[in-house]
């Protein structure tokens, strides 16, 4: 599959009987794959056991509903965070910029925003990471890069920059290009 990343918003209504998901009732979510990417599914645990499939999810999880929140008042002067840096660079789609957003992932897991809930080896032994964002529940789909330990100081000095504003996006993606390949060799 040629798609590296995206973010799949979480339904607030089942996918299989169109009655809306309550506040902190159990949910069954999966991704489907289908031609050029992902259809995320969030079901009733009773309707996802019930209804028969004609397919293999390409992940599956079990997680807890929570209803959006309610819209907070903007701040004037906003300042750019992880996850908004994060959903801007899943938005480009540049290839150029897959270990920043590797680490933006993993930087967010560890902040406990986003929680991982797959991972998959595919057929050219890469690792694609299946993250959902704790409070609304979109899934995010992260190619894992497989950055070398020598060249993940230079990444986070570029996530780092590009969050303080000191570094643009065009100044990070040159980088990437000339920088040596990060992946580790195959049988690592």
């Amino acid at each position: 599959m040629s798609q590296e990343w995206n973010i799949r918003s979480r339904g607030h209504a089942c996918s299989l009987c169109g009655k809306p998901l309550t506040d902190r009732s159990p949910v069954v979510s999966a991704l489907k794959e289908v031609a050029g990417g992902y259809e995320r599914l969030d079901c009733h645990p009773e309707c996802w056991k019930a209804t028969p499939r004609d397919y293999e999810p390409f992940s599956q999880w079990e997680g807890v509903y929570t209803a959006p929140p309610a819209a907070d008042k903007k701040e004037a002067l906003k300042k750019e965070t992880a996850d908004e840096l994060l959903r801007h660079l899943i938005s480009l789609d540049d290839p150029a910029m897959k270990n920043v957003v590797y680490v933006l992932a993993v930087m967010l897991e560890r902040g406990k925003i986003l929680v991982e809930r797959d991972a998959k080896e595919q057929p050219d032994h890469t690792i694609i990471r299946i993250y959902e964002h704790r409070k609304t529940g979109e899934s995010f789909i992260v190619l894992d890069p497989r950055i070398r330990l020598e060249n993940l100081a230079d990444v986070q000095g570029e996530v780092v920059a590009l969050l303080s504003g000191t570094k643009t996006l065009g100044d990070v993606a040159a980088s990437e290009e000339s920088a040596p390949s990060a992946e580790l060799p195959v049988g690592a």
